[in-house]
C-alpha cells in the first residue's frame, strides 16, 4: 500500500516515541511535534493510517494505545494487551511473575504484598527482575492505564524524567510519571481531573520500578 512522505514521518515519530518513552505519544504531543494547531488534524491522520492498516486501533479510553504497523511487516508489540490476547501469547511464551498487590492510580494506597502469581507475555518482559501490580483508580487513563488493569513493573531504584514509575511515598504505593525538581519531586497523573503529588524533602520516597507493560482485564 502506498504511503505518503507525511504519513511516513507521522508513523516514524509514533514508533520512535514508543521505543524511547515506553508508550505512544498523546494527540497533544503529536500536534506539538508537527506544529499542528488543531487536534482534529491529528485525528484525521490517525483515522487514515488505521484505515490503511498502518496503525493498530487504540482501546476505547486509551489515548496512548497506538501501535505502529509498518508496511509489509508484522504488527509492532503494543504496550497494552488484553488478558484474552495475553492467554494466546502465553501458549507460546508464558512468563510467570509475582502479583504483589495493588497500586494506586490516584492517591497513594497502602502497599500490600500477596502470594499470588500471574502469567504474562514474554514480549512485555525486559532484562532484569519484574513483578506485577493491579491498578486501583483512574488517574493514568490518558496513558492507557485503567482501573483494574495489571501493570508489569521492571524493578529498579532509578528513573529518568517523565518515565512512568511505581513509587512508595511514606510507604504508600502509587503509579505516576516521575518529574524531579530542585528541592522536591512531583509525580504527575495522566488525567486532567487529578493534581500532581508533591513529595517534600521530609517525606520518605523510593522508586520501586518502571512500568514495562499493561495487561487489561476485559469483562
Amino acid at each position: 500500500m502506498a504511503i505518503t512522505p507525511k504519513q511516513k514521518r507521522f508513523i516514524e515519530f509514533i514508533d520512535d516515541f514508543r521505543r524511547k518513552q515506553g508508550h505512544a505519544p498523546s494527540q497533544t504531543e503529536i500536534a506539538r511535534h508537527f506544529g499542528f494547531r488543531s487536534l482534529g488534524t491529528v485525528q484525521k491522520y490517525l483515522t487514515r493510517l488505521r484505515e490503511q492498516g498502518l496503525l493498530e486501533k487504540a482501546p476505547a479510553h486509551a489515548r496512548r494505545g497506538l501501535a505502529v504497523k509498518p508496511p509489509q511487516t508484522s504488527l509492532a508489540d503494543s504496550l497494552t494487551v488484553s488478558l484474552a490476547a495475553s492467554a494466546k501469547m502465553n501458549l507460546r511464551n508464558p512468563v510467570t511473575l509475582p502479583l504483589l498487590g495493588r497500586v494506586a492510580a490516584g492517591q497513594p494506597i497502602e502497599a500490600i504484598e500477596t502470594p499470588d502469581q500471574i502469567e504474562v507475555p514474554s514480549s512485555l518482559i525486559q532484562r532484569g527482575e519484574h513483578f506485577v501490580l493491579q491498578v486501583s483508580g483512574n488517574s493514568m487513563i490518558e496513558d492507557g492505564i485503567l482501573d483494574g488493569d495489571f501493570v508489569i513493573i521492571k524493578k529498579q531504584r532509578t528513573a529518568e524524567r517523565g518515565q512512568m514509575i511505581v513509587a512508595l511515598v511514606d510507604d504508600a504505593a502509587t503509579v505516576k510519571r516521575f518529574h524531579p525538581k530542585k528541592d522536591l519531586i512531583e509525580l504527575h497523573p495522566a488525567n486532567p481531573l487529578y493534581h500532581p503529588i508533591v513529595v517534600k524533602p521530609d517525606q520518605s520516597f523510593q522508586i520501586e520500578g518502571i512500568v514495562a507493560g499493561v495487561i487489561r482485564k476485559l469483562n
